[in-house]
């Protein structure tokens, strides 16, 4: 029998569980044809030498719903392994939207996910009024990985409510039946479900929290009721686990921990539908997370199929004279040198009065953070096991100076590329481990596409792999790759996608496992309107096919754009 592709001798891990097994996987169209012993011939043929093979990786969580339209390959999920993404998370998208709200979807955007408004509104076409239209833009651009979104609640609100929904006012029974109906229509195009947040750390431009975030359950119930009618649809979102204001206490927290638990199990239990949101440790109360867990356990318990979503290692804000430092907001000195190119700066760091200036004032003001808690992150081998030999705290006493001026000295050292993160959430690795081995929480958080000149974290699957599974030990490679394909895949009910198995979409990874690496995280100018993003690549991923087609090569763009639009059944 003739195949299109035929992988041949592979460590083979179908995102099932099963154990692994050495074989063969021959792909026939967009397709997987056979997986064990392949007899036949195939128009091309790849040696894997005993590498994994694996089925593509399924990324919960992305912001990639605008960057898509001007970045085909997706960076930088499709350097992970990632080859189908979920996008319209937390509740901010750019549809349904009325004309005359585009520019302020773009500029909430900006302001809850950091991505650039005029990288938006330059590389967006904006040739939609529905959800379903925007689905249908999605169908008309090349991709190469497979895309979905759900419809999220700040477009439903501004697009029902108008000038209310901005101020949160509670809308009315008619406007509650608009959004209903509007996500009715998203999910009859094939939206994947309703996204909402919560959380009062998302911001609209005017510095007010976002349309939905104080919602009433009714309000609530109302627009969910759309995906029981429809009997499919997942509903996602950021929990207000902080309550109204940045300053909760950790009674506060535990308090709303039980409320927003509370309407999340209704809605589950009134529509028969699935649920995830995410999950993590907060400095406020680090140990509020295991409240949360209780309470979701007994939530299950009751029939609700809620899913937390966490990360693999803390989220963390990066600084480094690549962008912005930790000092730019209270030491003139340093902000002065943000906007110039890396060469101007380093002129300006090298010059001894230059850089004692900059630490005089650094020294004089009162400073943002706990440089105990800012890390150094290396270049070629980044780790966010959090060392307390890598603090800037940690450096300064090595070489006898100060934190600023051991700021400068490592930037120095790195021709300004330095890089320090600051853990902000999930800020304990036993935390994170506590909450990864809990069967009610799934791998997320990953935030691909979002949060471009403060965190990247969208090298998720290839940390889990490196430091969980292998490193660790933590996982078995069988238990490891179904939570990064099989388990998502369940979730938002994918068919055929996230295990290799005759009949299913050959999406399909090929990794040199005891090679996989992370590599450093990188600034760069890429984004229309000349805007700036943290990116960060990897090396092990030696092939990535997406439906059949040959998408990605040791980290390079292969030629293909097989990727489709991933729509709920």
């Amino acid at each position: 029998m003739a195949y299109d592709l035929i992988i041949r001798n592979a460590n083979i891990v179908d995102g099932t569980r099963a154990p692994s097994h050495v074989g063969d996987v021959a792909v026939s169209g967009d397709r997987i044809a056979a997986v064990g012993d392949v007899d036949g011939k195939a128009k091309r043929t790849i040696e894997a030498d005993g590498h994994l093979v694996t089925p593509g990786f399924i990324d919960i969580h992305t912001h990639l719903d605008a960057q898509v339209f001007w970045d085909p390959i997706a960076s930088s999920s499709c350097w992970h392994g990632v080859t189908s993404a979920v996008m319209g998370n937390c509740g901010v998208t750019f549809a349904p939207c009325k004309p005359g709200d585009r520019d302020y979807l773009a500029r909430l955007m900006e302001s809850v996910e950091d991505v650039p408004a005029k990288s938006i509104n330059s590389g967006l076409s904006w040739n939609w009024e529905t959800y379903g239209e925007y689905l249908r833009a999605l169908d008309g651009i090349p991709k190469g990985i497979n895309v979905g979104g759900l419809v999220g609640h700040c477009a439903l609100r501004l697009y029902a409510m108008g000038e209310d929904a901005l101020q949160n006012k509670p809308p009315t029974s008619d406007e509650i039946a608009t959004m209903r109906e509007a996500v009715s229509e998203a999910l009859a195009e094939g939206a994947l479900g309703f996204s909402t947040s919560r959380s009062p750390m998302h911001r609209t431009p005017d510095g007010d929290v976002v349309p939905g975030t104080h919602a009433s359950p009714d309000e609530l119930q109302g627009i969910c009721a759309a995906l029981a009618e429809h009997g499919k649809g997942v509903v996602e979102g950021v929990p207000g686990f902080l309550g109204k204001d940045d300053e909760a206490t950790r009674r506060d927290i535990l308090q709303n921990i039980d409320r927003e638990l509370g309407w999340i199990t209704d809605v589950c239990l009134a529509t028969g539908r699935p649920a995830t949101f995410g999950l993590t440790q907060t400095r406020a109360a680090p140990k509020a997370y295991g409240r949360a867990l209780r309470r979701l356990a007994e939530s299950n318990d009751k029939g609700a199929r809620i899913r937390m979503q966490s990360t693999t290692h803390p989220i963390a804000v990066l600084y480094g004279f690549q962008n912005r430092t930790p000092f730019d907001s209270v030491v003139p000195a340093f902000r002065a040198l943000r906007d110039l190119p890396m060469d101007r700066k380093l002129a300006k760091l090298r010059d001894p009065a230059q850089r004692a200036a900059m630490v005089e004032q650094a020294l004089s003001a009162t400073l943002p953070m706990d440089f105990d808690e800012l890390y150094l992150m290396s270049r070629t081998d980044p780790r966010y096991d959090l060392d307390p030999t890598q603090t800037l705290s940690a450096y300064a006493a090595r070489l006898g100076t100060s934190a600023p001026d051991a700021f400068i000295e490592l930037s120095l050292a790195e021709d300004g590329m330095a890089l320090f993160n600051y853990p902000f959430i999930n800020p304990e690795m036993e935390a994170v481990e506590r909450m990864l081995n809990d069967p009610n929480v799934v791998l997320g958080l990953g935030d691909s596409g979002a949060h471009c000149g403060v965190v990247m974290d969208a090298g998720l699957p290839t940390h889990f792999l490196t430091y969980w599974v292998r490193e660790r030990g933590k996982f078995s490679i069988e238990e490891g790759i179904h939570k990064l394909t099989g388990e998502p895949a369940s979730l938002y009910d994918l068919e055929g996608r996230g295990s290799l198995t005759a009949g299913s979409f050959a999406d399909i990874n090929v990794i040199d496992f005891e090679a996989l690496k992370l590599r450093g995280v990188e600034y760069v100018h890429d984004f229309p309107a000349g805007a700036g993003r943290f990116i960060q690549e990897a090396q092990g991923y030696r092939h990535m096919f997406v439906n059949g087609q040959h998408f990605m090569q040791d980290g390079e763009h292969a030629g293909a754009f097989a990727g489709t639009v991933l729509r709920s059944r």
